[in-house]
């Protein structure tokens, strides 16, 4: 193989890489998810169902769940710190907790790393996340219908109804709006 034939197919492997990158919606160990649609209309979000039964420790140490947070709007975001679109969401989710906490947001990221506390401890003290994060298990897993992509995320509004879930990243302007309608 020459040198021109090494470098084309190298050149068609970068370029074959960068696509695909841009059109990965989701982490998944084995395969995966298209893009979660946006819903036509912001104002109207569906009530899918009551939200599940829910309850976890914080990497704190403190119990965060479900019944906790009635009257409140919960973001459960379940995620992992080697996931890259999980990560790119991170940031909109800190800015969401600081402007919104005060409207009654609460973020709750449920890690599905299985490292440990530890690993993920250390990740969220470098992000400076602002919200409450907890390992999942089984149980939650099971109860929000099981979790096949990450980041998968659920919105739940005031009266513990389920209002939108996504499988994938979306754009922080975008995600902020469907909260901002429940607000």
């Amino acid at each position: 193989m020459n040198d021109f034939t090494s470098v084309a197919r190298l050149c068609g492997a970068l370029v074959l890489s960068i696509t695909a990158a841009a059109f990965l919606p989701a982490c998944k160990r084995t395969e995966l998810s298209p893009p979660a649609a946006a819903p036509a209309v912001v104002n109207d979000l569906p009530v899918l169902s009551v939200a599940p039964f829910w309850q976890l420790t914080t990497l704190v140490g403190k119990p965060i769940g479900g019944d906790q947070l009635k009257g409140k709007i919960v973001v459960v975001d379940f995620w992992a710190t080697w996931c890259g679109p999980c990560v790119h969401e991170i940031p909109g989710y800190i800015a969401l907790q600081k402007k919104y906490a005060d409207r009654g947001l609460v973020i709750v990221g449920v890690s599905v790393d299985q490292q440990g506390a530890e690993v993920v401890t250390k990740f969220v003290s470098s992000r400076g996340i602002n919200y409450p994060i907890a390992l999942a298990n089984s149980e939650i897993i099971a109860a929000f219908g099981g979790i096949d992509s990450i980041p998968t995320t659920f919105l739940i509004d005031r009266e513990g109804r389920l209002r939108h879930r996504k499988v994938g990243a979306m754009e922080s302007a975008d995600y902020e709006a469907l909260i901002a309608s429940l607000l």
